[in-house]
């Protein structure tokens, strides 16, 4: 753990508030701070990330997921995989312009949850939409351009995924473990393509583009930062 570095400080130094931070904003982010490595902070996000998957089960149980029950699991399963997706993405900018390092914690329960709901995504369209009938869904991801940016996306979050353990990085080793997960982009553009393309059919395009507007944020974010390091260079 990073040392607390006012510890090296006079008394007198630590006690006087700083100018450009209040003592209650400081006070409160260290609380925040305390929270998030609570030891219960994980197993409450485990349970919140799976709280959609439950109401979808509970939905299809009892009938509640309305006129066409498997396209609206599919398309919602498909609605989490993209928000666990852009979630990720947030934790690190959030992380460093919040100063909660903590946060970096969470990052790789958000991914694999993602995953999980992309695989969960993927299988609802194999089986309820295709009859797990493996030569229609091959013609289906070549025929159909969403479907094929769609599984990409998948294909491609799998090594993500299967690279997400620490023996994965200390085998790798941490640059291109980097290298590797810094594909987690490439991924969102994919996925927002497929789901773009998906509600071009219905002219639909108002959920797209907030969903493309946040991740150029986080990209943007990304860049300007890559560019501010080489500046200082």
């Amino acid at each position: 753990m990073r040392p607390d570095l006012t510890t090296a400080l006079p008394d007198e130094r630590r006690a006087a508030p700083s100018l450009s931070r209040p003592p209650g904003k400081r006070t409160a982010r260290s609380l925040i701070q305390q929270a998030l490595l609570h030891g219960a902070a994980k197993p409450l996000l485990f349970i919140a990330c799976l709280l959609p998957l439950a109401w979808l089960v509970y939905g299809a149980a009892a009938g509640q997921l309305g006129a066409n029950p498997a396209e609206a699991l599919i398309r919602r399963l498909g609605d989490w995989t993209l928000r666990g997706l852009w979630l990720t993405l947030t934790v690190t900018p959030l992380r460093e312009l919040t100063g909660l390092a903590a946060l970096a914690r969470f990052r790789r329960m958000l991914g694999l949850f993602t995953f999980g709901y992309a695989c969960l995504h993927l299988l609802a369209y194999g089986w309820l939409d295709m009859g797990l009938d493996f030569g229609d869904i091959a013609r289906d991801i070549a025929k159909r351009p969403f479907i094929l940016m769609g599984f990409t996306a998948w294909a491609l979050l799998l090594p993500l995924a299967a690279t997400s353990f620490n023996q994965a990085i200390r085998r790798l080793g941490a640059r291109r473990w980097q290298l590797l997960h810094r594909a987690v982009y490439a991924i969102a553009i994919v996925a927002l393509l497929h789901f773009i393309w998906m509600r071009a059919g219905k002219h639909n395009f108002a959920e797209p583009a907030v969903y493309g507007a946040l991740l150029a944020v986080l990209l943007g974010w990304r860049l300007a930062k890559r560019l501010a390091s080489r500046l200082r260079r």
